[in-house]
């Protein structure tokens, strides 16, 4: 049965449904497979080595050494998990808004009995690390037991500096822990939990990790480990306890394992080593995502198209999110679904139908992209809409130019 709401198909819409959204990303092909596998033994056997490579594998995708907790969730569920390992009720904790995602995970420690300040941020901009150090430096009874932020917001495509946020924090010679949010991020950019003093991280398997969604983790530092011994909101699934202290494999999930999804997982994570570790997919990820810039860059026009992060230098490698001015983004992004069998990421909250997203995370090559690009243009020139020039033309130049470089080497 079709649903009579949805618009119909057009002659070019026939193929395959393509997505470039900032999440849930494009699946591999062996990943997939890998989930296929049948139900086993959730105590012993092959899903015990299994499990073991993928709790031995993520620490490294983060930069620590420190433990990794796996819950059954989205990145909601991780959100929650590391709220309630770490804090208490009456707790302040101080929340930098940079976006949209970060003020959403300090509202979900406000309903579980923190009280939450949000340091304003703008859509357009990354967090200034001077207004968080004059924050702290304000706080002189130490009241603020954490500071939350995200790497990369997916609402705005911003990419904050978390090395500078940690020095702001330690200029002030302030306590609270340091909670990073890379749900957007997490082996799209570069991070390195231990190397600048990051408390918390948190991620999900449906972005740059390449997994379907239902696999939270949350990384914790030998800081955040001594606050989770005083936490009064440790629950009985979230709680570390149990997962730090487990005598066999079903303890590490609070319960029967999630089969499907670990196969899946460490398929992934055999795939980022093959290519040569999370630093060459950061830099695959980084070329990509110039190549999207160097199209925003020559569609951008008066009244049209332009970038929302108005500093190159915070554009985020895992999304894009492009301003459309007079062109109606829901219009422009309906011809590309249904008529071009290609789906864009909507504007969410202040964005909506003024912007549209495109994804460049996870298993995204050259040929994957360019026909994004390519696709976005068609629809923007059926519209009539404003362009500067080819934008088809200037992210092929730019992976031309990496092609070039490699085959120089």
């Amino acid at each position: 049965m079709t649903n009579p709401e949805l618009p119909t198909r057009g002659l070019l819409g026939f193929g395959r449904d393509n997505m470039a959204i900032p999440g849930p990303s494009i699946i591999p092909e062996r990943v997939l497979a890998a989930m296929a596998k049948p139900m086993t033994d959730i105590y012993a056997g092959e899903l015990v080595d299994v499990s073991a490579r993928v709790f031995t594998a993520l620490p490294a995708i983060a930069g620590t050494e420190g433990p990794v907790f796996v819950v059954m969730s989205n990145g909601h569920g991780a959100w929650q998990m590391a709220i309630n390992n770490t804090l208490s009720r009456g707790d302040e904790i101080l929340v930098l808004e940079s976006g949209r995602f970060a003020v959403i995970w300090g509202e979900m420690a406000a309903r579980s009995g923190v009280k939450v300040e949000v340091l304003p941020g703008t859509d357009r901009h990354p967090i200034d690390p001077a207004a968080v150090a004059e924050r702290l430096a304000a706080d002189t009874g130490h009241r603020i037991k954490a500071v939350m932020c995200v790497q990369t917001d997916t609402a705005s495509g911003v990419v904050n500096d978390i090395a500078a946020v940690r020095r702001a924090i330690d200029s002030t010679g302030h306590p609270a822990l340091f909670m990073v949010d890379c749900i957007a991020s997490m082996g799209c950019e570069p991070f390195h939990m231990d190397a600048w003093g990051v408390d918390v991280t948190v991620a999900a398997s449906q972005k740059g990790l390449m997994v379907p969604p239902g696999l939270g983790f949350v990384w914790a530092s030998e800081r955040a480990l001594d606050a989770h011994v005083t936490a009064d909101l440790r629950d009985g699934y979230f709680d570390w306890d149990r997962r730090l202290n487990a005598r066999f494999h079903y303890e590490l999930y609070a319960g029967t394992p999630p089969v499907s999804h670990l196969y899946a997982m460490s398929e992934a994570l055999a795939m980022i080593d093959e290519q040569g570790g999370v630093e060459r997919a950061w830099e695959r990820h980084r070329v990509l995502a110039s190549a999207v810039w160097a199209a925003v860059n020559a569609w951008a026009s008066p009244g049209g198209i332009e970038f929302n992060i108005i500093d190159p230098a915070f554009r985020s490698a895992a999304v894009t999110t492009v301003l459309t001015g007079s062109i109606p983004a829901d219009e422009m992004r309906s011809i590309c679904r249904y008529q071009a069998g290609l789906t864009v990421g909507v504007g969410i909250g202040d964005f909506a139908d003024r912007a549209f997203r495109i994804g460049h995370m996870g298993y995204v090559d050259p040929p994957g992209l360019l026909g994004t690009v390519a696709t976005v243009e068609s629809a923007l020139r059926a519209m009539g809409a404003p362009l500067g020039g080819s934008g088809v033309a200037a992210a092929s130049e730019v992976i031309g130019r990496h092609l070039a470089s490699e085959l120089a080497r």
